[in-house]
């Protein structure tokens, strides 16, 4: 099993020393996020949150990829739009302010993406879709990827035709969802039929859907035959994941998952970044965060309520540090 990755861009060629990609995602994974995940993941690949092009353009969005040059290594910036000369436009200024990889979103289900004509409502246009790519592999010299889904729906799922238009078009990796749009995050991901569509393609294809841990990230390489994996919810409370399975698969035996106190003492500075970061407004943030690390140990339920329902930085601070030496005195 390989163990990097080789992206081939126009000019400019990435080795990514690490097979394992943390997926873009929506409010989650920030410059903050993306810090606690780069503790156990030094070498992987990681992505901002999708940034809207023509947004950027008019200079809203423009700290999502300013970000990056203060960040130790590769991170790729995610664009969706479905205006040629924005996205082009945004590619340029995300490979002038340090991007790794440029991403093009087609395959978010979410309907006021798909609404505006970005996401997956680009399955539902090829013309439009192999335009973006054209138009962003002229504009940058870095790699240009694409992430989508297998199709619209069980009915619709002429996804090969489309790949193989994106891939003359100038797309140097895919990474493909094992779910229709339709299905959104509903039922199975199917890996035999992302190891159909890596059979037919010449660049490399990153396997997503249904990556939880160590045993579904060696079951979906082994059935798909990927170059890579892209793990997206199985992040969600769990920072660590991505360096947990990337050690895995290189065969290294000395990772450590953290403690539940040491989860505690993460949410705690997480808490503290995004106060720092935002204000009081951060302790909101917060809270999905913790309701997705608070889990797995005695009294977590509790905790987790607790936390929801703290007012201040200080109140949800005091209650985790109450569950910390509570832990103590049980050891």
């Amino acid at each position: 099993m390989h163990t990097s990755l080789i992206i081939k861009g126009k000019e400019v060629s990435r080795e990514i020393k690490s097979i394992v990609i943390q997926s873009p995602l929506a409010g989650v994974t920030d410059k903050i996020f993306r810090k606690f995940i780069r503790r156990w993941a030094p070498e992987s690949l990681l992505f901002t949150e999708m940034v809207n092009a023509t947004s950027l353009n008019l200079g809203y969005g423009v700290e999502k990829i300013n970000q990056i040059s203060n960040e130790e290594g590769p991170v790729g910036i995610q664009l969706f739009d479905n205006r040629p000369n924005s996205v082009a436009d945004a590619a340029k200024e995300s490979e002038s302010s340090g991007a790794y990889i440029i991403d093009i979103n087609m395959g978010c289900p979410v309907k006021k993406i798909a609404k505006k004509g970005g996401g997956s409502a680009l399955l539902k246009d090829p013309s439009l879709a192999v335009e973006l790519v054209k138009r962003i592999s002229r504009a940058v010299n870095i790699p240009v990827s694409v992430k989508t889904r297998i199709g619209w729906s069980d009915k619709d799922k002429n996804i090969k035709e489309f790949l193989l238009r994106l891939q003359d078009a100038g797309a140097n990796m895919f990474t493909i969802h094992g779910r229709t749009r339709e299905q959104g995050f509903n039922g199975k991901a199917d890996w035999k039929f992302i190891r159909e569509l890596k059979e037919e393609l010449e660049i490399p294809v990153i396997a997503n859907g249904d990556i939880f841990n160590v045993k579904d990230a060696i079951e979906c390489l082994k059935i798909t035959k990927a170059d890579g994996i892209m793990i997206g919810r199985g992040v969600l409370g769990s920072p660590w994941i991505i360096g947990e399975i990337d050690s895995a698969l290189k065969g290294l035996k000395n990772f450590k998952k953290p403690t539940t106190e040491e989860k505690l003492h993460l949410i705690i500075e997480h808490i503290d970044e995004l106060i720092f970061e935002k204000g009081e407004h951060g302790l909101l943030l917060a809270r999905k965060h913790i309701a997705w690390t608070c889990k797995e140990f005695d009294g977590a339920q509790n905790l987790r309520k607790n936390l929801v329902k703290a007012k201040s930085a200080k109140e949800a601070k005091d209650e985790i540090l109450l569950m910390i030496s509570s832990l103590k005195d049980k050891s």
